[in-house]
């Protein structure tokens, strides 16, 4: 234990003196010190024999036009980083409910939690039912592009359309890369600083070009690895991680009903286990310029637009680009 402060005092020193993460906080497990752009609300419910609390915030439109979206987001993110996306959908009469699944931002951090696409598919229409939202438009990214395509298939009576924007997962990576074990994915998860997020974040996501509207969500995660709580996010962040590798979506991108659009940044070349997969391999993984028509072929009727020379995060890196594709598919 003694080692582990030490570790994280001489972390921040380091961070300090070098002038480039001096600006990172401290953050807990639940985030409680961290404010969201909208009003948090928790739904308490016991799953596996937990007792949870889920986070979202619930926008309500002045004019409403009858219709609700939620976003849902990625794997090293949180809802927060979808305040644009939902001020804009409201001002366009949507209502946006944004979750943060278990596991991540401002939800519980189980540990003991058999994490699969299913379970995260059903707490989210746990929040829909709490809400009485009978149907909604489903946008997810990253991560959140699995969930979306697993609520769609589980639930499609509730899908009106699906948005699934650079979505890992159109990929099976056990197919490239070797297993890791979940205590190997702690382990690994523990060494993360803010200076290896950001340095991971600058070479998948942003072309090695760093913009200050790109260190918010930056900090969120980076505030964690600052914090005494840090061992109970990085296990949650292992069993998701398992999760992604042993539950592939794309073999039932054919099974999907609802009108469908890919937004896909076709620099991004994010994929999961890239470090574990043989050299001569790693150059095949992640090709988005390539999975986004792939996928646009496997789910009927699935409109594809392309933002040329733009990474994982469209809706942050080129927003106009991902808001004119967004709003053209859903007004």
């Amino acid at each position: 234990m003694k080692y582990i402060k030490n570790a994280v005092v001489i972390i921040m020193l380091s961070a300090s003196s070098n002038g480039l993460f001096s600006q990172i906080k401290p953050l807990d497990a639940e985030l409680t010190n961290y404010q969201y752009p909208y009003t948090v609300h928790f739904l308490s419910f016991k799953s596996q024999n937990n007792d949870l609390k889920m986070a979202y915030m619930d926008i309500k439109p002045k004019a409403a036009n009858g219709k609700t979206i939620v976003l849902l987001h990625g794997k090293n993110f949180n809802g927060a980083y979808w305040e644009k996306t939902a001020r804009d959908l409201s001002d366009k009469g949507f209502r946006v409910v944004i979750p943060d699944q278990i596991g991540f931002g401002k939800s519980s951090k189980p540990q003991h939690y058999q994490f699969s696409f299913s379970q995260l598919a059903e707490n989210t229409k746990a929040v829909l039912d709490e809400l009485k939202i009978e149907k909604a438009i489903v946008l997810g990214h990253s991560m959140g592009g699995m969930v979306a395509t697993r609520f769609t298939l589980q639930y499609p009576e509730k899908v009106q359309k699906l948005i699934l924007e650079n979505p890992i997962g159109l990929e099976d990576y056990k197919t490239f890369a070797s297993y890791q074990t979940i205590d190997d994915a702690y382990r690994s998860e523990l060494k993360n600083t803010a200076e290896s997020y950001k340095n991971y974040q600058l070479k998948f996501y942003y072309d090695n070009k760093w913009k200050a509207e790109y260190q918010p969500w930056l900090d969120l995660i980076a505030g964690w690895t600052l914090h005494p709580d840090y061992p109970k996010v990085a296990w949650d962040a292992a069993l998701t991680s398992d999760m992604i590798y042993n539950q592939p979506v794309c073999y039932e991108f054919k099974n999907i009903k609802a009108p469908t659009l890919l937004i896909i940044g076709t620099r991004d070349r994010t994929a999961i286990g890239k470090d574990r997969t043989p050299k001569e391999l790693q150059d095949k993984m992640g090709q988005y310029q390539e999975l986004g028509k792939k996928t646009q072929q496997q789910i009927p009727g699935s409109k594809l637009v392309e933002i040329e020379n733009v990474g994982h995060l469209p809706h942050i890196e080129v927003y106009d680009k991902f808001w004119n594709a967004l709003y053209g598919f859903i007004k």
